[in-house]
Order: C-alpha cells, then structure tokens, then sequence
C-alpha cells in the first residue's frame, strides 16, 4: 500500500525546482497534492494526473507572503479534498538571488527576503493548523538549508532566512505537539535543480565544488536525493519526530 494513501499535502512552490519534484513524490505515494506556486502549475498538474488519475492533484496560483492568498489557497484545498495532513512549507526566493555583499544587499531585497522564506511559512501555518487540530493530526514541513549551520558568504540575507526556519520549527513543534501535528525541517545542501542551474549560473560557479568537497560523499547533490526524506516526514513512519532538522546533503554538515 502506499505510504501517503489518503492523505492530502500542501506543497509551496511546488511547480518547478525542487518542489516540482516533491509534488510528483508525495503523489507518487499516494497522496492528493495542491501544487502552489507564484508559477502556474497547471502542467505539472496534468502530469501527475495523467500518472496517477484526476482526483490526484490539483494546482493555484498562489503568493504564501500575502495573508489573503495563503488563506484562499487553505480554501481551495479543502474544498477540493476536504481535508490537510501535510503541510511541505518549501517556497523560497533563492535561485535568483546574486552573491552580494553584506553592506551592499538593498534593504528592499532583504525584506522580499524575510517576507517569502519566513512569513510564508508562518501564514501558511497559520491558516492550516486549524484544520490539522480539528482532526488531531498533520505534518508540517519545513524547507531549510544546510547553509544556517555553515554559514556561507555573500548570502546573509537567504541564511539568515534559513536559520529562522529552524527556529520556527523548534518553537511550532513544542506548541503543537498537544495536537498531534509533528513540525520538523528538512534542510537540504547545494542542490542542482533544473532552476539554479538556469537562473544562478554565477552562485553555481562559486558553490558547486565548495559544496562537493566539502561533503562525506563527494558528488553533487539533486532533487532526487531528498524524497526519500521527505516522504519519511510526511508519512505516518515518523509520527514520533518532531521538532528536529533531518540534513540530507551528503554529510557535509553533522546534526
């Protein structure tokens, strides 16, 4: 049987780069998926229904840092399937961002920043740990990255973002533990995604082999190399974790 059989998931930022994969993985396992993104993830969404049948997923355009759209899309989601079990918190500004200076990054940057990779985790938990609570049970994960315990240069604004995640999830996880809902990270390495490869070639360049050598297992890391992870923390398997930072990045940090 699959292991996310009857499940619905949320998946941010779920129709390119890293998230389009996770959507494909959790409706691999048999979960029915809502795909939002900024981008339209109409074809993603016929792929995977064409997969795995049509009440399998569905797709909405969505910005998680603005309260009215994070609480639409909490709407149209149960609407569609009736119910929330996973919350994969992974939208993220990152792959366009430049190497930039501490002193130099604009202020205005910084809170675009702040406001996508930290208050849209925060507005998508709050609109849907409503309903995680009313049936007694969900999981909520969290997209951090490996950078917030390394600390790499030239990024501070996307690693501070990063380190605030982990926060989030340790005090979220205490919070909610009372309701069944398990909060954890999952905090990736330097991934090759189809959309920092396209989008950063420069950020590429500078971190790519400072990321392989650096690792236990020297190669580069894809979007593959995560879904086991992230199925682990959406399916019942870990409904005894909560409130920790599963790295998964070839042990180039050690938690």
């Amino acid at each position: 049987m699959a292991r996310l059989a009857g499940r619905t998931a949320i998946v941010t930022g779920g129709a390119k780069g890293i998230g389009r994969h996770y959507s494909f993985a959790l409706a691999g396992e048999g979960a029915r998926v809502m795909i939002a993104d900024i981008a339209d993830g109409a074809e993603v969404a016929r792929e995977i229904s064409a997969k795995h049948g049509a009440n399998s997923v569905t797709s909405m355009i969505a910005d998680v840092s603005d309260e009215s759209s994070a609480q639409q899309l909490v709407g149209a989601t149960i609407e569609r399937f009736g119910k929330i079990d996973v919350l994969v918190n992974n939208a993220a500004l990152f792959a366009p961002l430049q190497e930039t200076k501490c002193t130099e990054i604009d202020v205005e940057l910084w809170d675009k920043v702040m406001a996508v990779n930290l208050r849209g985790p925060f507005l998508m938990m709050k609109h849907v740990v409503p309903h995680m609570q009313a049936q007694g049970y969900g999981k909520i994960i969290n997209i951090g990255s490996g950078t917030a315990f390394r600390g790499i240069p030239w990024m501070l604004h996307y690693v501070t973002s990063k380190g605030g995640i982990m926060a989030f999830t340790r005090a979220l996880a205490r919070e909610l533990g009372e309701h069944g809902i398990r909060v954890n990270t999952l905090a990736p390495g330097f991934t090759m995604s189809d959309t920092v490869v396209a989008e950063n070639p420069r950020h590429v360049h500078t971190a790519r082999e400072r990321a392989v050598q650096s690792r236990s297992l020297k190669r580069d890391e894809t979007p593959q190399d995560l879904l086991g992870a992230l199925v682990f923390l959406a399916s019942p398997e870990s409904d005894f974790v909560t409130g920790q930072t599963l790295a998964v990045d070839g042990g180039n940090v050690n938690t």
